[in-house]
């Protein structure tokens, strides 16, 4: 039976995710062959295995952390949001319905054996297992029959460690409290707390840390300092999402769409110097980009009204005609084609919309989901990314939509299904030394692979936890001597 550990917060945000795969990078070093898991996850990025299964963006990159393949048993339940108050339901890497909150609230238990299943898989294929927990345990309305935290816990009898945010600040009345809410037999789960994301003195934090262990008689397991890592996000959290900084050479704006999903798509471009990347959600914001893209969305037609209702349509269109560069990506991709069609609601009450009307595109929207993993090479392209013509791309489709073609390009307007299309080495760089070169400045960018830019954050991860964390604590609490 595998070794098991389970990482859980005071509330989303905290960077469980993070902690999970530094976890499971610092096991593979050590030679211990770990794997992920997280029962029921909540994201707005998804990925298609080799089988063709969906599953949770953070478990994939946990899994690559750890040096194994993804597989869907390492997240058998992604609910997907399609509104405020619904979601798609994904078990074992399948759709099996839309539903409200509170309809899956009244099934949750029957996920269990699923649930279980899948754990015990991994259970028999790996000597560690890295549980992650969502949100926070103490939620009172969500205790009932609860799979993800104490419940899951209970199911796999696992000890926890509790993460808590210092950098948003409160973060001992975070953990006190927390713990505070739980059962007694759910604080004797609670083998160490983390602090994490601190930035600062960590001495100056002694007494706080003093009084935290006499107050819960918990153990702190270590203070994590603030890392800036190139991994990808998976929520509406996501600080990529606030733009801070100068607009550069190049400029890429993508925008903001209210059910925006796999935005992980453009992390590539924030690791080269020449180009800002904004996201944006309303013309004021917008200005004058060297290129637009319009990405995934986990309802097309009620995005693509936002679209049109907040003026971003138009701007858009009137963007295109002076020959500037627009990408759709998926989602993005069926808004740019001339009619969109959903006649069994799978997405809305609406059956038929008019798209942005710039590529020849028909896309009806279907009760069956496309799942698969892509690869291949650019076709000729014609206008500005001509460059890209005859590249190597690989990546992943996720869509329910059945289109005409499964890229198009005319002029300056390009689109294609392929969610990580821009990740190959190269890529990404020959974008920007295209739009470089129309603009009259000099080219020669050279940048890493997304991957190998992951790898080396993995790398930066696991010394940062060595160097931060009671390890051998660690190890005792799983009952695991190879660390």
């Amino acid at each position: 039976m595998s070794k098991k550990i389970m990482i859980q917060g005071t509330m989303s945000g905290v960077g469980k995710s993070i902690l999970t795969a530094g976890l499971c990078r610092i096991l593979k070093e050590n030679g211990i062959k770990a794997a992920p898991f997280k029962s029921q996850n909540m994201a707005l990025n998804s990925y298609i295995t080799k089988q063709g299964l969906e599953m949770g963006r953070a478990q994939v990159t946990q899994a690559e952390a750890a040096g194994i393949e993804p597989l869907v048993q390492m997240n058998p339940i992604l609910l997907k949001p399609t509104n405020d108050t619904g979601s798609q339901v994904i078990v074992n890497g399948e759709l099996i319905s839309n539903m409200s909150a509170r309809e899956y609230f009244a099934r949750k238990k029957d996920f269990i054996p699923d649930i279980l299943k899948a754990f015990e898989y991994l259970s028999e294929r790996y000597e560690a297992i890295v549980i992650e927990g969502a949100g926070s345990p103490a939620e009172i309305n969500l205790r009932e029959n609860d799979i993800v935290n104490m419940g899951l816990a209970e199911l796999v009898d696992s000890p926890v460690i509790l993460a808590g945010d210092i950098d948003r600040g409160g973060v001992f009345a975070q953990l006190v409290g927390t713990v505070e809410l739980l059962s007694e037999n759910e604080r004797k789960r609670v083998k160490g707390f983390i602090i994490n994301k601190f930035r600062g003195d960590v001495t100056l934090l002694r007494s706080g840390l003093d009084f935290l262990e006499k107050k819960t008689g918990i153990p702190v397991l270590g203070v994590v300092p603030y890392m800036k890592l190139e991994l990808p996000d998976e929520d509406s959290l996501s600080e990529r999402f606030e733009f801070k900084g100068r607009i550069k050479d190049v400029d890429i704006a993508v925008i903001r769409l209210p059910r925006i999903s796999n935005f992980s798509d453009f992390d590539i471009f924030e690791n080269i110097d020449e180009l800002s990347l904004r996201y944006v959600s309303s013309v004021d914001e917008l200005n004058e980009p060297d290129m637009i893209i319009l990405p995934g969305s986990k309802n097309t037609i009620e995005d693509l009204i936002w679209l049109r209702e907040s003026g971003l349509e138009a701007m858009i269109k009137r963007f295109a005609a002076k020959g500037r560069i627009v990408f759709g990506i998926c989602g993005g991709y069926q808004m740019l084609g001339n009619r969109i069609s959903d006649p069994e609601g799978m997405e809305s009450s609406v059956k038929e919309i008019r798209g942005l009307e710039l590529l020849p595109l028909e896309t009806v929207l279907k009760d069956s989901k496309v799942r698969r993993q892509t690869r291949g090479k650019f076709p000729e392209l014609e206008g500005v990314l001509g460059s890209l013509s005859g590249m190597d791309f690989e990546g992943y489709e996720i869509h329910i939509g059945e289109s005409t073609y499964p890229s198009c390009n005319v002029g300056n307007v390009y689109g294609s299904y392929v969610h990580g299309i821009f990740d190959a080495e190269g890529i990404a760089a020959a974008i920007v030394e295209a739009v470089l070169k129309k603009k009259g400045k000099a080219g020669g960018i050279h940048i890493k692979s997304e991957r190998e830019i992951r790898e080396d954050s993995y790398i930066k991860l696991a010394e940062n936890l060595r160097e931060n964390l009671d390890m051998e604590k660690i190890a005792e609490i799983m009952e695991c001597s190879n660390y």
